[in-house]
């Protein structure tokens, strides 16, 4: 399925705000780092769509610009608990059955569902309502625990800023590592959360000296790649005990160490896979990774592909 390039998003009545410009952020006309797309917000028809604030929106396209966009973003409203009218759902239908990506996030989970498009597949939604999708439409297979959930051309996401989460996912996996994250500095945002993350944690994690010295050491992990990094050392420079440094961390990441180590080192593979020509052999090296072998082992068990295969799908490089 080649990258997307022409971005359609839907706007309920009532919409919300944020998503609207979570959407128009990444696929809007951003910054160097984003690769350009032909964007559009449509309504059911042009004109002013109300929302969620009270600042309406005038819209100028319609459901025809749904047509022929390869990636069509169903974005949450308020009034999400009323299924859209068939000329919606039919375009969805419509969108999905010729290819194009179908995508939503929060509450705008409920209108694929409502069009059909998430019968036996997994889906998420904001943890608040995911009782509700489950209740609603028992064919879904609601997770409720996830940032995002990609079905290959549906996807879906959390609530809230977790749009984010799935904008960057999409940008990642359709045009590199690479250019998401430069669209997520742009933003300030992390380059990447793992779609397997819970949406939220137990419990708010206090401000205190711990987690200032957790922090530090976060920081002093990133900039440490190339060295084994082993929770002791992490723990150590802390200050607090190995079991401690455990349970701060879980509760600060929503991960564990040693997770969000492999998903760093992962990620930071990439990004030299696709922007510079460093044997496979080196970035492993840099990345933390004892030896070439053990790099693609890791990168076949997540990404799917060996990194040469990687390297060549987003730069063409022999």
């Amino acid at each position: 399925m080649p990258p997307f390039s022409t971005v359609a998003a839907y706007v309920p009545p009532a919409v919300g705000m944020l998503a609207v410009g979570i959407v128009t952020e990444v696929f809007g006309p951003h910054g160097a780092g984003s690769p350009g797309f032909d964007f559009a917000l449509c309504a059911d028809r042009p004109g002013p769509v109300a929302t969620d604030c009270g600042v309406p929106l005038a819209l100028t396209h319609g459901l025809d610009r749904l047509a022929d966009a390869d990636l069509v973003l169903a974005l949450p409203g308020a009034g999400f608990r009323t299924p859209p009218g068939p000329d919606v759902l039919d375009a969805l239908r419509t969108a999905h059955g010729r290819g194009a990506v179908v995508a939503a996030h929060c509450v705008g989970t409920f209108t694929l569902a409502a069009a059909g498009l998430l019968d036996g597949r997994r889906a998420t939604t904001h943890w608040r309502f995911a009782a509700l999708l489950a209740e609603r439409h028992p064919e879904v297979a609601v997770q409720a625990d996830a940032l995002y959930v990609d079905e290959g051309n549906l996807v879906t996401g959390a609530g809230a800023a977790a749009g984010f989460d799935l904008c960057l996912h999409l940008l990642r996996r359709e045009y590199g590592t690479a250019s998401a994250n430069a669209v997520a500095r742009d933003m300030v945002l992390p380059s990447h959360r793992d779609g397997g993350q819970a949406q939220y944690l137990a419990a708010p994690v206090p401000e205190d000296s711990e987690d200032e010295r957790l922090a530090e050491v976060l920081g002093w992990a990133r900039a440490h790649l190339h060295e084994p990094l082993p929770v002791t050392e992490l723990a150590r420079r802390a200050m607090m005990s190995r079991r401690t440094f455990a349970r701060r961390f879980t509760a600060a990441t929503g991960t564990t160490p040693h997770a969000w180590l492999r998903g760093l080192r992962l990620s930071r593979a990439e990004e030299l896979l696709e922007t510079t020509r460093l044997p496979v052999e080196e970035i492993a090296r840099q990345v933390g990774y004892g030896s070439a072998a053990v790099l693609r082992e890791q990168f076949v068990r997540r990404r799917g592909v060996p990194p040469r295969s990687y390297r060549r799908t987003f730069t063409g490089a022999p």
